[in-house]
């Protein structure tokens, strides 16, 4: 009886296996050193900021043309989630428009030529005027759909209003598939901000650490799932 049986039962098995989804693949970055960083327009540094190892990066104003970024070398994103946590403020004797700008570039180009990304606007988030608050989220596509243009065109389509605090470790999560992207912030199960056009297309590229105007930016504990 069991000669007849294993054989029908072997084959059987093997394709349950073999229908099996694969496990997504998990990358992490510590972030703790410079290692696998290619800084451009920025000054970066490994630092301690409010008791743990990071990466700061420094706006540096006359830096010349080009965004502040920190690319991952070893990093090769389409579709996935994204997590980190960031804390960014305005850097000392910043303009009055600083808003300590932090966020993550995704799908970035050679050069960070092109890119997509999702930043916070920490000193928005608590501001008094409500127009304010509803800025503390964005959503650009570099070089050609810049806040002001997405903002000018799409008034209140391309950010929100989210709890924030200049200064303070946030934990941020990126959800992409395909067209779409997701903005998640300190944990929340219900996004803040929600793409449904991501403006480069369906492409894939690095993932980078993004500062904006005037910023002292810290980033730490980066995973890619």
């Amino acid at each position: 009886m069991h000669k007849t049986i294993l054989p029908i039962l072997f084959p059987f098995a093997l394709s349950i296996a073999l229908a099996q989804p694969a496990r997504p693949q998990r990358a992490t970055f510590s972030l703790d050193s410079l290692s696998g960083l290619e800084a451009l327009n920025v000054k970066a540094e490994a630092t301690t900021y409010l008791g743990r190892r990071c990466v700061r990066l420094l706006d540096q104003p006359t830096a010349g043309q080009g965004h502040a970024v920190a690319i991952l070398t070893g990093s090769d994103f389409e579709d996935g989630t994204i997590e980190a946590e960031i804390a960014g403020l305005p850097r000392a004797g910043a303009v009055e428009a600083a808003r300590g700008f932090i966020g993550l570039a995704f799908r970035v180009q050679p050069h960070a030529d092109r890119f997509e990304c999702f930043y916070i606007r920490p000193t928005n988030g608590r501001a008094e005027d409500q127009l304010r608050r509803n800025h503390s989220t964005q959503y650009v596509s570099e070089p050609a759909f810049p806040w002001q243009r997405l903002r000018q065109e799409n008034p209140g389509l391309y950010e929100s209003y989210v709890d924030l605090q200049p200064g303070v470790w946030t934990k941020i999560k990126i959800v992409v598939a395909g067209l779409d992207a997701r903005l998640y912030v300190n944990g929340a199960d219900q996004p803040c901000l929600i793409v449904h056009d991501l403006k480069m297309g369906k492409t894939r590229g690095k993932i980078a650490l993004w500062v904006g105007l005037d910023t002292d930016g810290y980033f730490s504990n980066l995973s890619v799932k």
